[in-house]
């Protein structure tokens, strides 16, 4: 089975590295090629990476609340370079204070992530989702997604 390339990094002055080493170690023990970007990564840094690698998604996580920032117009940025259909996730403690997670989730789709996790996810669960979506970007025109 091909392993999907996937862009990975904590956004923004974000500088949460353990976490982000996990998920690199995760995600690379499951079959997916892995660019770690680390910590305090720009929306073009992940953006540039994305296209010198052909990744099928960017991962970018976010620990220290302020990813509502940090992550708006990540979409829009992704589509003005080319790469508008990239898979886009977003995880970790994406507001500050006490949310609700359906309108934290609701906030991210707004701003054009396809799937948004909390700092508890099931990682199984992620990889799951990640492949299947991976597998449904890349189908060729005309086969069932």
């Amino acid at each position: 089975m091909h392993a999907h390339t996937i862009v990975l990094g904590v956004i923004g002055s974000d500088c949460h590295a353990v976490g982000n080493k996990i998920l690199e170690a995760f995600f690379s023990d499951r079959g997916f090629h892995v660019i770690n970007l680390g910590v305090m990564v720009s929306q073009d840094e992940f953006i540039d990476a994305a296209i010198e690698t052909g990744a099928a998604a960017i991962l970018v996580s976010s620990l220290y609340g302020h990813g509502e920032i940090d992550c708006a117009g990540f979409r829009d940025r992704c589509i003005e370079r080319g790469v508008g259909d990239i898979i886009l996730y977003v995880g970790g403690n994406l507001v500050i204070g006490k949310h609700d997670a359906a309108e934290v989730e609701q906030l991210y789709r707004s701003m054009g992530y396809d799937r948004v996790f909390g700092p508890n996810a099931d990682l199984d669960a992620v990889v799951d989702l990640l492949s299947s979506d991976c597998v449904a970007r890349t189908a060729p025109a005309g086969t069932s997604r």
